[in-house]
């Protein structure tokens, strides 16, 4: 049995598929939502959930809540005077809920697909498949959290076909992503988000409001009156629920020490004054929707409906506000707390092949560029540190994509590659994966070519590959975190599964032959014809290198009819 996962920044969820359908997991207090909070008792013992939650108000130091968002990066959380990383907390809160699970189903759970925000990097999801593991499951399968609420949905219809976007701003992340339905195929075609705006920077906004009237800031009394902000927090998280149904609240502020006294004068706020105090991070959600809708080529009249995930998208100023700006029906017919931990159980039926699922075909992209480090001549001087992408963001995975590369030394007889993951123009703002030694390289000028190849799947396995021409020496590495990484045996797998798309029409003899015809050609031709032939050539070139065989064919195909046109016949036994 496989079990489906959303490990949220606020809650968490468990959900299985049984008998054709997923199903919630209720958790040892008999509800669907855990909260992601962790605490230590002062006997030493771990508290998750409901408990941890409790703690946070009256003992805020034992207590750590957010940490997803540490997701991937090396900062330590202090709870209780001990140091813990977030994939050690989040692996808390995964036990928990395999625990959960177990007693659920009466029987033992070792294997789990997890969610995470589309925009993850990969240090993030590797972080996350850690935590897992740590948390004793085998994780199979890391899913995007808009992909698992379109297959909750069901858009895998047949019947279907719609362009969709999806909404999703749960407590601590935000993604939009733009998908098509057709043919009972649900492409995932651009993904964009934030992974520092949520829920519960709402919650603090209307913190910050109430201390405020109190002539209070809010980084002031988290370090010395931490009792009072998390208890106003406990308050204003209720406060902000309250608006979704009621038109004006009280909150009565507690004091320094965190309780409530009668003296104490309420802070009353209407859904509309809520609205207005949110605008700055209502206007924050632009920038990722605006970037998904131009990486997928559409605009929002081409957009058929929106989809809203998560439950920071149950407020009405949220709702408001993406209507109003984007002006497209909008549908939240699942409960948006639900659907993406349902979603990850429908995609653990996918894996275990259950017939219930089998007419469901499902496309992802790569979040986010990858490439390596290149230098550039810039005023006649060689400057390194810019980044040369290999696979853009938002392309249809797996992926086998190659990039042609040049030494910058006379006698460079070894270059190392650094592979990092980003959209800026320079190294140092994006994220370094790792690193590929080429030697060997044969003694001659500066600008030798060698060849780069990345080869991307859908489970986030990334294999970097070097070719120097003139040997066809090859070099290879699998990128894997090394405390994150995969079994060996997986690995392998991956390797075995990428050779099935990965595309060499480069080392194809006939292609060879192809190119030393062509190049003869360029000779014998009259100049005025000269110019159409060379750019057929350079074209089918670029399409050898890209390993995308669409472009490949048609390249060729153009190369074919211009020699056609100029009275040359090509034979395939030309020789070289």
């Amino acid at each position: 049995m496989i079990v489906g996962i959303d490990l949220g920044t606020t809650y968490s969820l468990c959900a299985v598929f049984r008998e054709g359908k997923a199903h919630l997991v209720p958790n040892v207090h008999g509800r669907f939502l855990t909260p992601s909070v962790v605490a230590i008792h002062k006997d030493g013992s771990i508290l998750v959930g409901d408990a941890a939650r409790e703690t946070r108000v009256i003992h805020p130091e034992r207590t750590a809540y957010r940490f997803k968002r540490w997701m991937g990066s090396e900062q330590r959380i202090e709870i209780a005077s001990k140091s813990f990383s977030a994939p050690q907390l989040s692996s808390f809160v995964l036990q928990s809920l395999k625990n959960d699970a177990e007693q659920f189903l009466a029987d033992k759970v070792t294997e789990a697909v997890i969610t995470v925000p589309a925009y993850f990097n990969d240090l993030q999801r590797r972080a996350t498949k850690f935590a897992g593991e740590l948390a004793g499951l085998r994780v199979r399968r890391i899913v995007n959290e808009p992909t698992a609420a379109a297959l909750a949905y069901g858009f895998h219809d047949r019947h279907a076909e719609k362009h969709l976007m999806v909404v999703d701003l749960g407590g601590g992340t935000f993604d939009v992503t733009i998908m098509e339905v057709f043919e009972g195929t649900l492409e995932i075609v651009s993904t964009s988000g934030e992974n520092f705006l949520g829920g519960e920077d709402f919650t603090d906004r209307l913190v910050g409001r109430v201390l405020q009237s109190q002539g209070l800031q809010i980084e002031h009394c988290e370090v010395h009156q931490p009792l009072r902000v998390s208890r106003l927090r406990q308050i204003c998280e209720r406060a902000k629920l309250q608006l979704s149904t009621e038109e004006n609240v009280l909150i009565k502020p507690p004091n320094d020490r965190g309780e409530l006294v009668e003296e104490t004068t309420p802070f009353s706020i209407s859904r509309s004054e809520f609205a207005s105090l949110s605008l700055p991070l209502l206007n924050r959600l632009l920038h990722p929707i605006h970037k998904a809708l131009r990486d997928s080529g559409r605009s929002m009249s081409q957009i058929d409906e929106i989809i809203f995930v998560g439950g920071a998208t149950r407020m009405p100023c949220m709702k408001e506000f993406i209507t109003e700006q984007l002006g497209t029906n909008t549908r939240s017919d699942l409960n948006p707390d639900q659907v993406v931990a349902l979603g990850a159980a429908v995609q653990a039926a996918l894996l275990m092949e259950d017939r219930a699922v089998a007419d469901i075909v499902m496309t992802d992209v790569c979040p986010h560029t990858l490439g390596i480090e290149v230098s550039k001549d810039i005023g006649g001087n060689q400057l390194s540190g810019y980044f040369s992408p290999i696979i853009h963001r938002n392309t249809t995975i797996p992926v086998s994509k190659e990039g042609l590369f040049t030494t910058t030394e006379p006698n460079q007889f070894s270059v190392e590659l650094r592979i990092f993951q980003g959209e800026s123009r320079k190294v140092k703002d994006n994220l370094l994966l790792g690193t590929l030694t080429i030697s060997g390289l044969p003694a001659g000028p500066a600008g030798s070519p060698f060849f780069v190849r990345f080869t991307y799947n859908s489970s986030g396995i990334l294999e970097v590959e070097a070719v120097i021409p003139e040997t066809g020496k090859k070099f290879s590495t699998v990128l894997t975190q090394s405390h994150f990484k995969l079994t060996a045996i997986e690995i392998d797998n991956a390797i075995r599964e990428m050779q099935l798309y990965k595309f060499y029409p480069r080392d194809d003899i006939e292609n060879q032959k192809l190119l030393a015809f062509c190049e003869r050609i360029v000779g014998e031709i009259s100049p005025f014809h000269r110019q159409s032939l060379e750019s057929a050539i350079d074209v089918w070139e670029q399409a050898m290198s890209s390993g995308d065989r669409e472009f490949f064919e048609t390249a060729k195909s153009g190369l074919l009819i211009i020699l056609s046109q100029l009275g040359f016949s090509y034979d395939h036994g030309e020789d070289l």
